[in-house]
């Protein structure tokens, strides 16, 4: 028997339905409805993958400057075409941050 936990990647993969390997950066969160959100940054790649279980789990592709205030409705926060609440785009924006590293192609 091993002490090694399971890789998150395969987890969160088989969640949304999307590729997510050891290769990405990857973030996971759950709103106060219960509803999750899957996030993985690939290295050299200029954008991540967004998945949110409240959109059917669809993917978006976003970057750093894909959060919006800008909606149709004052104070609507957007991503892409998907509404999100503050703490999700707190959430969005810190992996983003975090991921920042990976964007940054090695030669």
């Amino acid at each position: 028997m091993t002490d090694t936990p399971p890789a998150i990647e395969p987890l969160l993969a088989r969640l949304c339905g999307g590729e997510i390997t050891d290769k990405d950066y990857v973030g996971y969160f759950m709103n106060e409805h219960g509803e999750e959100l899957v996030f993985a940054q690939r290295r050299g790649e200029n954008t991540a993958r967004l998945w949110h279980s409240d959109a059917d789990w669809e993917m978006y592709r976003v970057g750093d400057h894909s959060i919006r205030l800008d909606g149709p409705m004052d104070g609507m926060i957007t991503v892409v075409d998907l509404i999100i609440n503050r703490e999700e785009a707190t959430w969005l924006s810190s992996c983003l941050a975090a991921s920042r590293h990976l964007r940054q192609r090695r030669t």
